[in-house]
């Protein structure tokens, strides 16, 4: 018989069972309790039932979990040092899109070698969430692929959809199902239409198919995730972060009936790929916030150890420790800054309500 089927598969190898990972590295009840009070939090920003502002900041990927709990240590004292001003949430990006060819992210390829060692990609990505959880520090991702999050949801107290996924219909549909709060980036294109069907999309039940937590083909139902929420960070005409654009986002998520507050990312399209760029955004996030822009939930940030960013080398060794090989970060020491001033930004705007 003719040979139809598999042509270009060389190779399945079977996948660890997400119940058999989550015994290996089970969530304690501390970490537990930060995941949930962390998605509360969020959701009450987002509902502008709390002041203060949501920040995502961390490496633009997750290549050395080392370097990454290095990282946590230093922004977990950020985060306790801003905590009556600002929410801060870790990226710890393990999933990254591509829009031609490249490394995929730590689960892909944790040796960064062409191995894609998936099953130990997903033990370093549990075990560095729940580390990172045990610091007192909680975590943001991108999630991409729609098995990953039965592996490590339960550490998440956000997620993005990006700019290459908020068009697909796999992921509105496993953003139905997700129990936290979720950022729809806008397309590549610059337009906002795909990320607003996306939050509304999100906002519903579905059927779809998926993988349960013994690892079996499963037929998933869902009620539909309410936190969907827009997330600006530029296009090809530009960037999007102005108090202009911002306020025409607004009014266009107003007349689709969906939730006006949103998050402006200062990297990517928005700092023109300059990853020094940010801090130029920030700025202009932080005068928006003391102006009183009530449209603003907060900023995603992309930022490492060591500014700048690296290819591969090809001898591994060479790797400078703290700095990204994805998308160029600003490092900590710049961060630190930038908190504070939008820290300081939260405080003012707090006073001036007062006075009113």
């Amino acid at each position: 018989m003719q040979k139809t089927q598999d042509l270009h598969v060389v190779e399945t190898r079977p996948l660890v069972a997400p119940d058999l990972l989550h015994h290996q590295l089970p969530i304690s009840e501390a970490a537990a309790a930060l995941v949930a009070q962390t998605r509360d939090r969020i959701r009450n920003i987002l509902y502008n039932e709390d002041r203060r502002l949501l920040v995502i900041v961390g490496p633009c990927s997750v290549h050395d979990v080392n370097a990454a709990y290095e990282y946590g240590k230093r922004l977990v004292k950020l985060r306790q040092a801003f905590s009556d001003q600002l929410e801060i949430v870790m990226r710890v990006y393990f999933e990254k899109p591509r829009t031609s060819i490249g490394w995929k992210g730590l689960i892909n390829d944790p040796h960064l070698d062409g191995s894609y060692d998936i099953n130990a990609g997903l033990g370093l990505a549990r075990k560095l969430l729940l580390d990172l959880a045990d610091l007192g520090l909680p975590a943001a991702t991108e999630l991409l692929d729609p098995i990953t999050p039965q592996y490590i949801a339960d550490v998440i107290s956000w997620t993005a959809i990006g700019a290459r996924t908020t068009e697909s219909q796999t992921h509105r549909e496993m953003a139905s199902g997700l129990s936290m709060p979720i950022g729809f980036k806008n397309s590549t294109d610059g337009s906002l239409q795909a990320a607003s069907n996306a939050m509304l999309a999100a906002s519903r039940p579905h059927h779809f198919l998926g993988i349960n937590k013994s690892g079996l083909a499963s037929i998933v139902a869902t009620t539909g995730n309410p936190d969907g929420h827009l997330v600006l960070r530029g296009g090809k005409q530009g960037p999007n972060y102005s108090v202009q654009h911002v306020e025409a986002a607004a009014q266009t998520l107003v007349k689709q009936g969906l939730n006006p507050r949103l998050m402006v990312d200062c990297s990517h399209a928005n700092a023109n790929k300059d990853h020094g760029r940010q801090v130029t955004v920030l700025n202009d996030v932080v005068q928006q916030v003391m102006n009183g822009s009530k449209h603003l939930i907060g900023v995603m940030i992309e930022s490492h150890l060591v500014a700048g960013n690296q290819p591969i080398p090809r001898d591994l060794q060479r790797l400078i420790y703290g700095q990204s090989i994805t998308d160029a970060c600003v490092d900590i020491d710049t961060t630190a800054e930038m908190l504070q001033s939008l820290a300081a930004a939260v405080g003012q705007s707090a006073e001036a309500v007062g006075r009113h």
